[in-house]
């Protein structure tokens, strides 16, 4: 992984408590604005970090899969859903649809998704801090600060703001 993006993921794990501290206070006080402003960092993140030499995500934390996502994928495998499922696919201990196992067998040794057009929407969501109602996603942006660099980052320059 670049020096960088471990650099941000290892200061995210030493500051777990304060960050998870910081979210929860942030959601508190129910600040107007804070989708603007994460959009914002999440697109400066993102003009440094390429998730192409990183790809944590996908080594690390799979996706959850909606019906639609596993039509979409099996199409594209040209296979039935219900074999899909079979061969990558498991129910977790919240009842979630997952992959069997990570790395995402999908994950090419270049990084790039083998099956990118027809990705899982989780996998086209993430990290999530791009998205509306941030103050709902705060918990999951926290999580992802252990995952994704570029979202160490975006909190890290979040508390500079605050």
């Amino acid at each position: 992984m670049n020096p960088l993006y471990l650099k941000y993921l290892i200061t995210a794990k030493k500051k777990q408590a304060e960050n998870k501290k910081f979210l929860e206070k942030l959601k508190k006080q129910r600040m107007v604005g804070l989708d603007q402003i994460m959009n914002n960092l999440h697109d400066e993140a993102f003009k440094e970090i390429d998730c192409l030499q990183c790809a944590n995500c996908c080594k690390t934390t799979g996706p959850l899969l909606l019906s639609k996502d596993i039509d979409r994928l099996a199409k594209a495998l040209k296979t039935k859903p219900s074999l899909f499922a079979e061969q990558y696919l498991k129910i977790d201990e919240d009842q979630d649809i997952i992959f069997k196992s990570m790395p995402c067998v999908f994950l090419g040794d270049n990084h790039h998704c083998n099956v990118y057009q027809h990705r899982p929407n989780a996998c086209r969501e993430y990290p999530h801090t791009q998205q509306r109602d941030q103050l709902q996603k705060l918990k999951i942006t926290f999580n992802n600060t252990l995952i994704c660099p570029a979202v160490a980052k975006v909190v890290e320059e979040l508390k500079k703001s605050f």
